[in-house]
């Protein structure tokens, strides 16, 4: 008798563990943390940090060379270094930490919109009077909408109907001068951010990252895990799909293309959004930047929990999840802005698809991994 209960007790033990989504296994504090940190600073931090430093430089000598000569193919020249830099950017934004979350750089590069149909004082409005007067300080946090990637964007592509309308204001324009002396300080600024980030990954950062491999709130992985979540579920399905498309508090539920990225540039808003959707799925993965080589990841670390979620593999769901989204972006128009006005109910279904990843990254990861959440969701979208 003693020994059949044995059995049948044992036997319920096992059962309970095979039905359980998460059984009994390896310890998330004994995976070797550190070898996803050495990848991830090495192998994709980095890279793409020098890569885009690079755009930067190009995207510098540009403004330069447009502003000593402006004409139809400078103009040109310089919007093709301001998109090959602005799809580079998509590559960099998550990596918010260090110096790049001192000087506040993903604010000062990239906040968008610039439109004259925001509430006042409007980013454009504050653009040209800083023009006109030639007083203004773009350090100020108050001016980071006047700058980056979207200003030049208004400045580029937004100030005629045309190249040559454009262009009068850079040539015959009472305030030329003041125009062409503003490029170049954005393109000058932009640089000089991205030099000094990626000269303090360089310099002693990058160590301190790799050895902070603790398992707690403070430690390098947790701290990158929630700021590459934030990073996903604010700037990428919220700020270039949800918010636009109205499904948030910002926008009181009202599609608002004129808060697409690149709102000035028909045709780029999608290949940016794809880009970083890209990014976002290599880095969980930990493909090297510009390569087809893998990493340690927060894939491998998840595979090595062997962490299931109702009997599938969380890993793969995920990566599915990725692909789900993606098959949605594609039937978006290649301009955001002709999207939402022709047929929003396309973007409100890559918002849910996204969403979905939300919940699988932010829930069943962060769990998986005994990472707690250290920021609030308080947008309302």
């Amino acid at each position: 008798m003693r020994k059949f209960s044995f059995v049948f007790i044992l036997g319920l033990i096992l059962l309970w563990g095979c039905t359980d989504d998460n059984p009994s296994g390896p310890d998330a504090d004994d995976f070797d943390r550190e070898e996803i940190l050495v990848n991830w600073a090495d192998n994709i931090i980095l890279p793409a940090f020098e890569s885009f430093s690079t755009t930067t430089g190009e995207l510098k000598t540009a403004g330069e060379n447009f502003t000593t000569n402006p004409n139809q193919q400078t103009l040109q020249e310089l919007r093709d270094a301001w998109k090959t830099s602005y799809l580079a950017w998509q590559h960099v934004s998550m990596f918010e930490m260090g110096k790049a979350m001192d000087v506040r750089f993903r604010d000062y590069l990239n906040t968008y919109p610039v439109s004259a149909n925001e509430s006042s004082p409007n980013a454009d409005q504050t653009i040209q009077k800083n023009i006109q007067t030639g007083t203004y300080n773009l350090e100020l946090p108050s001016l980071r909408d006047t700058q980056g990637f979207p200003a030049l964007d208004y400045l580029l592509n937004g100030l005629g109907d045309s190249d040559d309308a454009i262009l009068e204001y850079y040539t015959t324009h009472q305030d030329a001068v003041e125009y062409k002396k503003y490029i170049n300080d954005l393109v000058t600024r932009m640089d000089q951010l991205t030099v000094e980030v990626l000269d303090h990954w360089e310099s002693g950062y990058r160590d301190q990252f790799v050895s902070n491999s603790g398992n707690g709130a403070n430690g390098s992985l947790d701290m990158m895990v929630n700021d590459y979540i934030f990073y996903y579920e604010k700037y990428l399905r919220a700020g270039k799909i949800g918010i636009p498309a109205g499904v948030s508090a910002i926008s009181s539920g009202t599609p608002s293309p004129v808060r697409v990225e690149a709102y000035y540039s028909e045709g780029l808003s999608k290949a940016l959004f794809m880009e970083a959707l890209n990014a976002t799925q290599n880095f969980f993965n930990g493909k090297h930047y510009g390569t087809q080589e893998m990493g340690e990841s927060l894939a491998s670390y998840l595979d090595y929990l062997n962490t299931m979620k109702e009997g599938a593999d969380l890993t793969q769901l995920i990566n599915n999840q990725f692909e789900s989204a993606r098959n949605q972006a594609e039937n978006l128009n290649s301009d955001f802005v002709t999207q939402i006005e022709t047929d929003n109910s396309e973007m409100l279904a890559t918002y849910d698809e996204l969403q979905k990843n939300v919940v699988f990254l932010k829930v069943d990861m962060l769990q998986a991994l005994n990472i707690n959440v250290d920021y609030v969701d308080a947008d309302g979208d």
